[in-house]
């Protein structure tokens, strides 16, 4: 599931495979781009900013991708065949003369100037793997609303870049408080929230395999998330699962009722 960590991987592939190239193949598969042309421009940068990626080229141009929940970037050799799914998936094409870049079932997909950039970020709080990473300021943001589960609180990217669904159920065991915890119950040492986040994702940057309980074991990379309804790691009580949020907003919720304390559904 794409979060920060996995964002960043996808956008270091594609800055090595297409940064400094000059594009020889450019396809926009979204109706309102389906005409741009990209061909002849280098690609100056890819950045990671969240979830987002920015593909930066000549002229000023910056395409936006947003992963969501299923979305990729696959990154092919000439002659290679293409995996990433069917081809009607397909979303947009950049190539050069040794590398294509498939982009797979993007939602967002979007040609702006890269002027103006902050229309698609600028509501960002404070990337946990970025160059503006503030933890005070989260903090703050989070803190914003106190009446707010701290797992709804988690996933608004405008308090904090970069924490999906997988991080929010992890964060919230190593807390010892549930998902639907108001953020204003916090026992006193929240203070540590960003800190923890941000270690998190750094630790699983370059990972392959998203840990964070430390084990390398099957099975025992994840404390909660997806482990329902096997038994805690800690404490061997069945972990349970439930949905987050309102309608389509709704996320799939992983937590140890012996462990974690606070309301749940």
């Amino acid at each position: 599931m794409p979060e920060g960590d996995t964002v960043l991987q996808a956008a270091k592939r594609l800055h090595t495979a297409l940064a400094g190239q000059v594009l020889t193949r450019s396809d926009l598969r979204v109706p309102r781009f389906a005409t741009a042309d990209l061909t002849g421009r280098t690609v100056l940068d890819v950045t990671a900013r969240g979830k987002h990626l920015l593909t930066r080229v000549e002229g000023g141009l910056t395409l936006h991708s947003h992963l969501r929940m299923d979305g990729s970037w696959k990154i092919y050799a000439p002659g290679e065949r293409w995996r990433g799914g069917p081809a009607h998936q397909i979303r947009a094409i950049l190539g050069n003369e040794t590398r294509t870049a498939v982009g797979y079932r993007l939602p967002v997909l979007e040609l702006l100037r890269t002027a103006e950039e902050s229309k698609a970020v600028g509501h960002l709080g404070p990337d946990l793997l970025g160059p503006d990473w503030d933890p005070d300021t989260a903090l703050a943001n989070l803190f914003a609303d106190p009446a707010r589960p701290l797992g709804e609180a988690l996933l608004d990217q405008r308090n904090l870049a970069g924490i999906g669904n997988v991080y929010k159920s992890e964060l919230c065991f190593l807390l010892r408080v549930t998902p639907w915890l108001p953020v204003g119950e916090l026992p006193d040492d929240a203070a540590r929230l960003p800190l923890l986040a941000k270690k998190l994702l750094e630790a699983n940057r370059d990972r392959p395999t998203r840990i964070t309980t430390g084990s390398s074991h099957p099975g025992e990379h994840l404390y909660v998330y997806g482990r329902a309804p096997r038994p805690c790691l800690r404490c061997r009580t069945p972990i349970r699962k439930a949905n987050q949020g309102d309608g389509s907003r709704e996320r799939p919720t992983y937590w140890c009722p012996s462990c974690q304390r606070g309301p749940t559904p």
